[in-house]
């Protein structure tokens, strides 16, 4: 039985990672620049929300876990002698894994034989919710380290985000608008056909794959607007005949650059 943990880029929340037995390392939000507060230990999601939302114009910032924030997540495990899957944030948009790796280097100065396996996950957000929820389907069925993290990698190029977001500003602004996969075209057309815009990508991915979507997990990702989440979940259940389809609030690790009002899907293929 392996520990596993997660920055805050996963987006589970506190119930849902306390049901599964996962570690959150939060990351850092400043409306600023001046006073960093971490994301739900020091600031709710809904308070983030309700600033962004009051405060237009703004463009909050968001900033990466230390490598002490790490290291005080690793040593109670490594000191019980449990092994540990530090599960981060893509490359592309955060220096969470190094900041991980550089901990994980400091514990094994101190402590020589702990296991300590940090991997890229190659995604973020709600997606790497439902990547880090996968690996603890597996933990919890039995599986050991090495066969989760070999199993890991198998998936994640059976994996996408699609979403829509309520404007461009934050995107553009954060200089993410290029780095951005999965974003919808259909932002000036209006939120609704932008939802169906989603779904239809969604089955485009799976007639390019020819997989089967019942192998995937698919969950929904919001904002700030919840009722419209529901609405949202309920046209993508309607659509494909699933209905175990979970919703996910998109933490202010991400919001930072998409805005109060991003909404979308993650589907991942099932680990077993």
């Amino acid at each position: 039985m392996f520990h596993i943990i997660s920055d805050g880029s996963c987006d589970l929340g506190i119930e849902r990672a306390k049901k599964y037995d996962i570690d959150v390392v939060p990351f850092y939000v400043s409306f600023d620049e001046k006073q960093y507060d971490r994301e739900i230990a020091d600031i709710g999601i809904r308070d983030f929300y309700e600033r962004m939302v009051k405060d237009k114009g703004v463009y909050p910032k968001s900033s990466m876990p230390s490598v002490d924030d790490y290291v005080k997540a690793f040593m109670p495990y490594v000191k019980n002698g449990e092994e540990i899957l530090c599960l981060c944030i893509t490359t592309k948009f955060s220096g969470s894994y190094n900041s991980a790796m550089n901990a994980r280097n400091m514990v094994l100065e101190d402590y020589p034989d702990a296991v300590i396996e940090v991997m890229d996950t190659q995604v973020d957000t709600v997606l790497q919710g439902i990547f880090t929820l996968e690996a603890a389907r597996m933990r919890d069925a039995g599986w050991s380290l090495s066969d989760t993290i070999k199993r890991l990698n198998e998936m994640i190029p059976h994996s996408r985000i699609l979403f829509t977001v309520g404007s461009m500003d934050y995107l553009v602004h954060g200089g993410r608008a290029g780095k951005t996969a999965g974003i919808t075209g259909g932002i000036a057309h209006g939120r609704k056909k932008s939802m169906v815009k989603v779904i239809d990508l969604m089955h485009k991915y799976f007639a390019e794959t020819g997989e089967n979507i019942d192998d995937y997990v698919i969950v929904v990702g919001f904002g700030y607007d919840e009722k419209e989440a529901v609405q949202f979940r309920d046209m993508v259940q309607a659509d494909t005949g699933r209905n175990d389809i979970d919703i996910f609030q998109i933490g202010a690790t991400i919001a930072v650059h998409t805005g109060p009002y991003p909404l979308g899907v993650g589907i991942l293929r099932k680990a077993f």
